[in-house]
């Protein structure tokens, strides 16, 4: 494929995307990824020890998917019983995923795609559409009456199109469970990179062979991207991950009881069966802030910006946590302040040590850096 196009499609796609409407399945409820702290990141092995800090009111259980394909009803957890809780950390663009199962047949002997599955899509900026090549009207033929509901746009390939936009803005990661003699997920799509380390891990524990009963616990990260092309990870964006941030996800559970036929179950977190290849569809959930047992009664803490470097003006931003009666900041120039959020200017080149004071009903606390802000 000439490259000029491909990057000519990607353009167009990134363009498209930037005019969606946000529309996440589900506003009566917003769930919740629990913040670790950050010594105390869960460890990628199978164990589900790092998870017993999170609260129960994190988990999402099977009462919570909708089957959409086998018209079931409620699922019996005699058959298949789930327990999924997500989690991120402050300051990485990771989504850590602890995924419990039982399940009286597991299905997994196979080399090909039957084989029971836990199936993610994440839309890291919530932007909503399409992330599959035959999703995107663009690319595709208006439709006529008598007409087939998709035709291919042959001013465009099948292939450029898929190699511009699926995958490009949301992922779509179709888990193994438990992944035999293949690898842990197949990344649906272009960028099938990000199944790899340095952009994701996964470790899976399980004692059944298939068509067995049993139990296993799957434990696994990914990125999420903005922008994540065929061409590899040197032009992707990852999604930034901040605290409160509204991000738009997706799973479904697809589950065989018998190798030889067709026939799956899909129990589905959203109501529309195509949140597979349309982020619109997706669930809300809320990267949350750390739970209060985490913190320290009062804890110091600030960032800085160059609001002027001719002038040598910085901006100061209080971020402390706690309730805070009162500040004081040493600019490390012999000038204070007693205000939260001051803007100093320096009155020559300087590389301070800039502290941060604060008090407040439950005691004092301190944050120093030591030459962040240079001024040179």
């Amino acid at each position: 494929m000439n490259s000029f196009r491909m990057l000519a499609l990607s353009l167009v796609a990134v363009a498209c995307g930037a005019f969606r409407v946000r529309a996440l399945d589900r506003p009566d409820i917003t769930f919740k990824v629990f913040q670790f702290p950050a010594d105390k990141i869960p460890r990628i092995d199978g164990n589900v020890d790092d998870w017993a800090m999170v609260p129960d009111d994190y988990a999402i259980r099977m009462d919570q998917f909708v089957d959409d394909e086998g018209g079931h009803g409620k699922a019996d957890p005699k058959n298949l019983d789930v327990k999924v809780r997500v989690g991120w950390v402050k300051g990485l663009n990771r989504l850590f995923f602890l995924y419990e199962a039982y399940d009286n047949y597991w299905d997994f002997s196979r080399p090909d795609l039957h084989n029971d599955t836990f199936e993610i899509v994440v839309d890291g900026d919530a932007s909503g559409g399409p992330l599959i090549d035959k999703g995107h009207k663009e690319f595709w033929k208006p439709e006529v009456v008598g007409a087939p509901a998709a035709t291919p746009d042959d001013r465009i390939s099948v292939e450029d199109a898929h190699w511009a936009i699926h995958g490009v803005h949301a992922q779509n990661y179709h888990i193994f469970t438990p992944a035999k003699d293949k690898d842990w997920c197949m990344a649906w799509g272009s960028p099938t990179w990000i199944k790899e380390l340095p952009w994701a891990n996964a470790a899976c524990a399980y004692d059944f062979k298939p068509g067995e009963p049993g139990r296993l616990v799957l434990e696994f990260w990914i990125t999420p991207f903005d922008y994540a092309g065929p061409e590899g990870p040197q032009r992707a964006v990852e999604s930034v991950l901040t605290e409160n941030k509204i991000i738009g996800l997706g799973f479904a559970v697809i589950d065989y009881d018998d190798v030889n036929k067709p026939h799956r179950d899909f129990w589905n977190l959203s109501r529309h069966h195509m949140m597979y290849g349309d982020a619109s569809y997706l669930c809300a959930f809320k990267l949350m802030p750390l739970e209060p047992q985490f913190h320290k009664p009062i804890e110091a803490q600030w960032s800085w910006k160059v609001v002027d470097m001719d002038r040598r003006l910085v901006a100061f931003k209080d971020l402390s946590y706690g309730q805070v009666t009162g500040w004081k900041w040493d600019f490390g120039d012999g000038e204070t302040s007693t205000e939260r959020n001051p803007i100093h200017q320096y009155k020559k080149p300087i590389t301070p040590v800039v502290i941060l004071d604060i008090e407040g009903p439950a005691g004092t606390a301190r944050r120093s850096k030591v030459w962040d802000v240079s001024l040179k």
